[in-house]
């Protein structure tokens, strides 16, 4: 994009409705948005001057410390001025007020629009760590090896490209079928499921196509992993079995979304029911010690 000159946004005519905070925090980058307050004024040895307003904003934070929603804040004494006739570019950084630690970068250009209220645009061109909500980490660990691929899959839907998204989380679950399906059989012999889901369950890992292997599978979950009563697997199959030259781009932009939050609470199921079985082992193995210590003494 050149911003050597302004570019009206889309309602040029209708009221900057986003803040600073609201940008920086919700829009992905790529596009030009108008922005309520986004400067203010400040005095100098060599006058009054205008410059970006870089509000508190409310991020999640990766360190091991916060693992959670955090205020972050830009901490530099740098200000950077802002005019109505051209472009500015400019980074801010902010960091998390709890750890200290963890930080964003923005890469942004902005340019006021004349008027008494300080409204302006604002063209973010990009973020570091990327634009999106974060992974979560039981995901992570579920699909294992093709940790990249799906990161990959989640920039492209960040980015609005339906078609790149849902081909990468579609092979992220083709290579990974094995380790899913393995999860799944694990939380099936702890709870001493019916022996025939388990072997449809280990057919449908040595079952090599792929769509087969899924429609196996989708009927032999155990009810701790059901999805208000529905089958995690038959839920991706069907998303799965769509061909993605039927669809438009913004039908797979949807289907991939659907994806990752499928699969995404499909992980935090898997894990919660292996802890929950941990858990009960070892209250199990505490009250059997406990018991058999009180008959010794």
């Amino acid at each position: 994009m050149s911003t050597d000159e302004a570019q009206e946004p889309a309602d040029s005519a209708a009221e900057p409705e986003l803040s600073v905070a609201d940008f920086l925090e919700d829009i992905a980058p790529g596009q030009v948005v108008a922005i309520r307050g986004l400067a203010y004024q400040i005095s100098t040895s060599y006058g009054r001057g205008t410059v970006f307003r870089a509000p508190d904003l409310q991020l999640h934070c990766p360190s091991e410390q916060c693992n959670g929603l955090r205020f972050f804040r830009n901490l530099s004494e740098e200000k950077h001025h802002l005019d109505h006739k051209s472009y500015t570019h400019f980074y801010v950084t902010y960091t998390c007020s709890n750890c200290r630690k963890f930080e964003k970068t923005y890469s942004l250009a902005a340019i006021l629009s004349g008027k008494a209220d300080f409204s302006g645009q604002v063209y973010k061109f990009g973020e570091l760590p990327p634009f999106g909500p974060p992974v979560p980490s039981r995901l992570i660990k579920l699909i294992g090896p093709d940790r990249d691929t799906f990161l990959s899959g989640r920039r492209c839907e960040n980015q609005g490209l339906g078609i790149g998204a849902f081909v990468y989380y579609r092979r992220v679950i083709e290579n990974q079928k094995n380790r899913i399906l393995g999860e799944i059989i694990k939380i099936c012999e702890k709870i001493k499921a019916p022996a025939e889901k388990i072997a449809t369950l280990k057919a449908a890992i040595e079952e090599t196509q792929f769509s087969r292997a899924l429609d196996m599978a989708k009927d032999a979950m155990p009810e701790s992993l059901l999805i208000d009563g529905h089958s995690p697997i038959q839920l991706l199959h069907s998303a799965l079995s769509e061909g993605v030259h039927a669809l438009t781009d913004a039908q797979c932009l949807e289907l991939a979304g659907s994806i990752r939050v499928v699969l995404g609470e499909l992980s935090e199921r898997i894990t919660q029911a292996l802890k929950d079985e941990a858990e009960l082992s070892k209250a199990l193995s505490h009250l059997m010690h406990f018991k058999r210590d009180l008959t010794t003494k």
